[in-house]
């Protein structure tokens, strides 16, 4: 019986999937097993991947035939898992020793639906630990209630789905997959998901991951379109959750966060290329216009005087037709 299935999507990381496969075999155990996925890679990667199923216990190499991207596929990998509960690792990132099995012992100690850890960032030499923005640890907690207040950073602000377990009973409540063909945010709609409609849930305080910051090949690194399918995750969140029989109360939480990610990106458009810095504008200005005008007038009140100006500004610009994200 497998206890644990461990989805590991690659994409072009020839330079980091060795530390990755080997900080996997040292968490690996007869009931554990690592679903690799090759995204198409166009590098050794796959090269890498199929060595490792031969010589990694418990490894299943998937190779998909069309890239498309983190979310789908992570949904590869849950479609191929078989474990009790699931968890997820990126292909550049790494974990300690013995993690696995003490993240088991956990959520089976507190029979809960899905369980959030801290993590470690890495940049370079640094090291810097990232904790889950809740106070209350070693609890089963409803994971609704972790959702507010709307002006303070909380659990849906730490959407990183390899920084926790989930049991499989959410993918038979079809909770677990993420939006397929989302490059960005993929992460955003599926926690909100998750703290929605799961029925419990806890945080722990164990340091695992080693979560890599800062690979040039990554998505926050790069300033082309697929960046502004941040707007799209954020259209599903607010569009969700506005169909939630709590919507008016979670609601200002869904859009203020959503501001808050827009004016983000809106300070460093720099990093943009520029046809792609004119749409971002376009389309945040469209987001702005299709959110509940009510809330977003409260989120705009407020927030800080500088990002509500730059906001209120955006929001008067005309847009062009059809602009949507």
């Amino acid at each position: 019986m497998v206890k644990l299935s461990v989805i590991v999507p690659f994409y072009n990381v020839q330079q980091y999937a060795s530390d990755t496969l080997r900080s996997l075999r040292a968490n690996a155990r007869e009931d554990v097993e690592f679903v690799l996925v090759d995204d198409c890679s166009r590098d050794e990667t796959p090269d890498i991947l199929a060595r490792a199923e031969r010589e990694l216990p418990g490894a299943v190499y998937v190779r998909r035939e069309q890239n498309g991207g983190l979310a789908t596929a992570r949904n590869t990998g849950i479609d191929r898992a078989r474990g009790e509960y699931l968890t997820f690792l990126d292909g550049d990132d790494w974990l300690e020793p013995g993690y696995y099995p003490r993240l088991l012992a956990a959520i089976e100690d507190l029979g809960c639906d899905f369980l959030r850890t801290d993590h470690v960032q890495c940049t370079g030499r640094s090291r810097t630990i990232h904790r889950v923005p809740h106070g209350r640890r070693g609890v089963v907690l409803d994971p609704r209630e972790a959702i507010l207040p709307a002006d303070r950073s909380t659990s849906v602000d730490y959407p990183y789905a390899w920084a926790g377990v989930y049991h499989r009973r959410l993918v038979d409540r079809g909770l677990l997959h993420f939006t397929d063909g989302l490059r960005t945010a993929e992460d955003r709609p599926w926690i909100w998901k998750l703290h929605r409609e799961a029925d419990s849930f806890a945080v722990v305080s164990l340091l695992g991951v080693r979560y890599r910051r800062g690979v040039a090949s990554s998505l926050t690194q790069i300033g082309d379109v697929r960046q502004l399918d941040f707007l799209r995750a954020f259209d599903q969140v607010v569009a969700e959750t506005a169909r939630d029989a709590e919507a008016s109360r979670l609601l200002p939480k869904a859009v203020r966060t959503y501001c808050a990610i827009i004016a983000h990106h809106l300070g460093s458009i720099e990093r943009f290329e520029p046809a792609v810095a004119r749409k971002l504008k376009s389309l945040s200005a469209a987001a702005l216009r299709r959110m509940p005008q009510d809330v977003l007038d409260e989120a705009l009140d407020s927030m800080d005087v500088q990002r509500a100006t730059r906001l209120r500004r955006l929001r008067r610009r005309p847009i062009a037709p059809g602009a949507a994200a």
